[in-house]
Order: C-alpha cells, then structure tokens, then sequence
C-alpha cells in the first residue's frame, strides 16, 4: 500500500473514531459500583444513560456532579455512572464519595485499563450520552450542564 493511501485511511478512521465517541455503536460496560453493586449499561436500555469520566481532583468535575445528580434525579427516563479514572487509592476515592454525594451510583477503574468501548478521556470530566437504543448519542469533553443534556436528549429524540 502507497505511504499515501495510508496516511489517508488512517485519517478517516481516526474521524469516525472521534465522531462516534466510543469505539463501539453500542458500547458495553459491566462495572462493580463503589458500594459492592453491579452496573451494567446493557441493563439500562430504555433509559437514556449518563457516563461521566472524573476525578477527585478535577475541579470541573467536583462543580458538575450535584447538577448531573439533579437532573437524574428529576427524571424517570434517565440513569448514570460516574467513573473515578484516576490512580487513586480506592479509600480516598469512597471518603470522596461520601464528602460529596450523589443520587447515581460511582465505580473506580483502573487508569490502566480503560472499558473496553470507550475512549481514553482526553480530558476531564469526559461524559457520554446513552440513547435508549444503547447507542451514543453524544459525547461532551468538559463539564456539561442540565440545559447540555436537556438539548442532547431533546436532539437525539427527533431523529
């Protein structure tokens, strides 16, 4: 194969990479909660589900998660995950927890070892919007609002 052609589809594997979010159309992720609790997004379906990257040290992260447990626990229609990527003691991370609570369940994964479907954040807090379908609908770098997600779902919906 000609260097050329490469380069050219490398370039438009890595677009749809990006522009689909994750590296599955249905991403999986089956993940032990920091209270012991299974969580599995297949589980979810009919929902629209939030999957929220973030650490303890992330102050984006700290601001968004009491907007993010409103707005979930406003709606029947929608459910969460809130991902502790950070190599971080697990102790630190539930004292953390428990400092700032939320109305969704929250796992730890390793830093190493990112769930197979989804991307490396490339910054946090990194949050992913399930459709129903299990699908992706989007995907937000930074921190997102309960008007951001009010849009996705509202945008998504009419398709």
């Amino acid at each position: 194969m000609k260097p050329v052609v490469f380069v050219v589809l490398v370039l438009i594997a890595s677009t749809v990479h990006w522009a689909a979010g994750a590296t599955a159309e249905r991403p999986s992720l089956a993940v032990t909660t920091l209270d012991g609790q299974p969580f599995d997004l297949a589980a979810q379906r009919g929902k629209w589900v939030i999957v929220n990257f973030w650490a303890t040290w992330c102050t984006p992260c700290i601001k968004e998660m009491p907007e993010l447990s409103a707005f979930v626990s406003s709606r029947k229609d929608v459910a969460a995950i809130g991902l502790a990527w950070e190599d971080t003691e697990r102790e630190e991370v539930l004292a953390f927890a428990k400092k700032h609570p939320v109305s969704y369940p929250l796992a730890q994964i390793d830093y190493d070892h990112m769930p197979a479907d989804f991307e490396t954040p490339r910054g946090l807090p990194t949050t992913y919007l399930i459709a129903p379908d299990g699908r992706v609908a989007k995907k937000f770098v930074g921190p997102i609002t309960v008007d951001d997600l009010s849009k996705a779902i509202g945008a998504a919906a009419a398709k």
